[in-house]
């Protein structure tokens, strides 16, 4: 997976679920997989040690194996939903053509990217019918707006959860496109309408 590193924007939470088999204390052992990281993992680039810093969803996560008490997932979700910065312009579709391209770049947030991050939707996601190799860790895209509609609710909802997925879902494997600056507004814009434009692939 060409996204790698945004493995890493999650605090390496693959890492430290998978020491969930350890007989040891889980916090004791979340600790140590933490410090080994921190002095293993170098800067280079763009790839800082701030990729290392569990946020309070990343902790709440890690720490109760992706499934937190309601009540916290709920005022987690709350403060994530808050921190989405929706277009000024109040417009959430942009060009489905360049939406399609973002989707089907596997660029990641390398340590030698130098720009141009992609989405690399298809890792994850069926995204429309040409797309014939895909991964299955998200649900289908295909005929996304058509299933559910085409209106400003669904389009919000599209725009919100690529820009911050654990608005919605606190727990979910999409990266934060928008919270971790991995994509641009108009990138972001692009992707809902690809997703939400009729005249999209996806909707056919």
């Amino acid at each position: 997976m060409k996204f790698t590193t945004l493995a890493m924007l999650a605090g390496g939470t693959v890492l430290l679920g998978s020491c969930a088999t350890d007989s040891r204390d889980p916090t004791q052992v979340r600790a140590e997989a933490l410090t080994m990281m921190q002095r293993d993992f170098k800067s280079q680039g763009i790839a800082g040690m701030d990729r290392l810093k569990e946020d309070s969803v990343l902790a709440a996560c890690n720490k109760y194996d992706d499934n937190p008490p309601p009540e916290l997932t709920a005022k987690l979700e709350k403060e994530q939903f808050a921190t989405i910065q929706w277009p000024a312009d109040g417009k959430l579709m942009g060009d489905w053509k360049a939406g399609e391209r973002i989707a089907q770049n596997g660029q990641g947030m390398a340590w030698n990217d130098k720009g141009g991050v992609g989405g690399s939707c298809y890792n994850c996601h069926q995204i429309g019918p040409a797309t014939t190799s895909f991964g299955t860790i998200g649900t289908s895209l295909h005929q996304f707006g058509k299933k559910r509609g085409y209106g400003p609710e669904i389009q919000r909802y599209a725009y919100g959860k690529i820009y911050n997925s654990k608005a919605y879902n606190l727990c979910s494997q999409m990266p934060r496109f928008g919270h971790v600056k991995a994509l641009t507004e108009q990138q972001m814009k692009d992707l809902t309408a690809l997703l939400m434009d009729p005249a999209s692939p996806v909707n056919q």
